[in-house]
């Protein structure tokens, strides 16, 4: 009698991680002496600079509000990828995708302010990618988390706005469905082969605040959708936690 051949493991990740694995992170603030607020996030080997600018002044479209605001741009360098890209101010426009993550990381952090505390202000978060490999989005938000909370501090310790502009916590992380199975924050090389991806934003009180999943190879079902977000959900609290280590020393 001829024994059934097992079933065979899934391949594993490119770097061994466990599914519920997230890469190497780390938060460093006060990486530029001029910014308000500055923190390098770094993803492993992906690394984003993320600094937040006070400027004295509101969109003319605000005007007569009585609120602030808070904006983002986003962009890689020119050697940020395996292969040089010229500067978008060198075509002259910026790329769809470039827009896209400017305006998910404004309104994310957005989200969480309240703009009537910051009466006559914009906090202007940028967000430049020195290295990317995978997952440059999330990692900007949860950065410029870190930088927006030290901006409004500083405006609130010089007594420019009343204390209480910042509501609540945020971060951010991607998920995807690859030949190794659901699994956390992906890298280059995951995200290149993946079935499907995700990028969730959430809030400290556990609100879901963004959610984008994309198939890329097949429709994807919604116990795979579930548990996209519960590991989401774990990466997510290992980031504020961190997030909350880094702004209380």
């Amino acid at each position: 009698m001829i024994s059934p051949t097992p079933p065979s493991a899934p391949p594993a990740r490119p770097d061994n991680r466990a599914c519920d694995q997230m890469r190497d992170i780390s938060l460093t603030t006060h990486v530029n002496p001029y910014a308000e607020g500055s923190c390098l996030a770094k993803f492993g080997a992906t690394e984003v600079l993320c600094t937040a600018s006070v400027q004295r002044k509101t969109p003319m479209w605000m005007r007569g509000q009585k609120r602030g605001w808070v904006t983002a741009e986003y962009g890689m360098l020119p050697r940020a990828t395996h292969e040089r890209k010229d500067r978008e101010a060198t075509r002259g426009k910026q790329e769809g995708r470039t827009i896209e993550i400017q305006r998910l990381i404004g309104r994310s952090l957005r989200s969480v302010v309240n703009l009537e505390l910051l009466d006559g202000y914009t906090i202007w978060l940028d967000c430049d990618v020195m290295v990317a490999d995978g997952g440059t989005r999330t990692a900007a938000i949860t950065g410029a988390y870190v930088a927006l909370a030290l901006a409004i501090s500083s405006l609130e310790k010089d007594g420019k706005i009343k204390p209480g502009a910042l509501q609540s916590q945020i971060a951010a992380i991607s998920c995807g469905i690859t030949p190794a199975g659901i699994v956390l924050d992906m890298d280059y090389a995951e995200d290149a082969n993946t079935h499907a991806d995700g990028n969730f934003v959430l809030s400290c009180a556990e609100h879901w605040i963004e959610l984008q999943i994309s198939a890329e190879q097949r429709p994807i079902t919604a116990s795979e959708t579930a548990e996209m977000q519960r590991l989401a959900l774990i990466g997510c609290k290992q980031l504020m936690a961190l997030q909350q280590q880094v702004l209380s020393s």
